[in-house]
């Protein structure tokens, strides 16, 4: 389905998830065909490449189409505990780009600066697949949930003054503390 506001499809399906006891055949969600048919994304005239991202175990999923608005890399120390790494890569498309498949489990998170990040991971792995910000206007999608090593490299490093100093950052790309 093409998302066009993440946090009501994602709520209505937990609900429904919920109140059906995990059947969710018919209640609307996007396991149900005439949903899904419903609200299937129109197809594009233009060639753009598509982009497939997915947990560990492949129950959340995205596509997300055409070319990300911005690849990034974060040396925040949040991030660095959200992954488990020393920053988080993360490419963004516009949020009417984007069609999510699955059920996901929402973490939010209060930046340094104020604002929330909403965090949806698959409920059975753990993996985040995507998250988007308070505006709503892009979902930002972990680089690696793509397994796509040909995957462009972030063109935008922030938080440098968290960087491990032995963490690289890609020639030419925009650098910010």
């Amino acid at each position: 389905m093409r998302v066009t506001n993440p946090r009501d499809v994602l709520t209505h399906a937990a609900r429904c998830a919920h109140e059906n006891r995990g059947q969710r055949e018919g209640c609307g969600t996007r396991a149900d065909p005439a949903f899904l048919a419903q609200n299937r994304a129109a197809p594009r005239k233009t060639a753009m490449p598509d982009h497939h991202a997915a947990c560990s175990c492949g129950q959340l999923s995205l596509v997300a189409h055409g070319d990300p608005i911005r690849i990034s890399m974060c040396h925040c120390l949040a991030c660095q505990r959200r992954t488990g790494s020393t920053y988080g890569a993360q490419a963004r498309f516009p949020r009417e780009d984007v069609e999510i498949v699955g059920e996901s489990t929402e973490y939010v998170r209060i930046g340094d600066h104020g604002d929330a990040a909403h965090f949806h991971f698959c409920p059975r792995c753990g993996a985040t697949v995507y998250y988007w910000t308070d505006d709503g206007s892009a979902i930002a999608v972990p680089v690696g949930a793509f397994a796509d090593p040909g995957f462009p490299p972030p063109r935008v490093s922030v938080w440098e003054v968290r960087r491990h100093p032995w963490v690289s950052v890609p020639d030419g790309a925009q650098r910010r503390e």
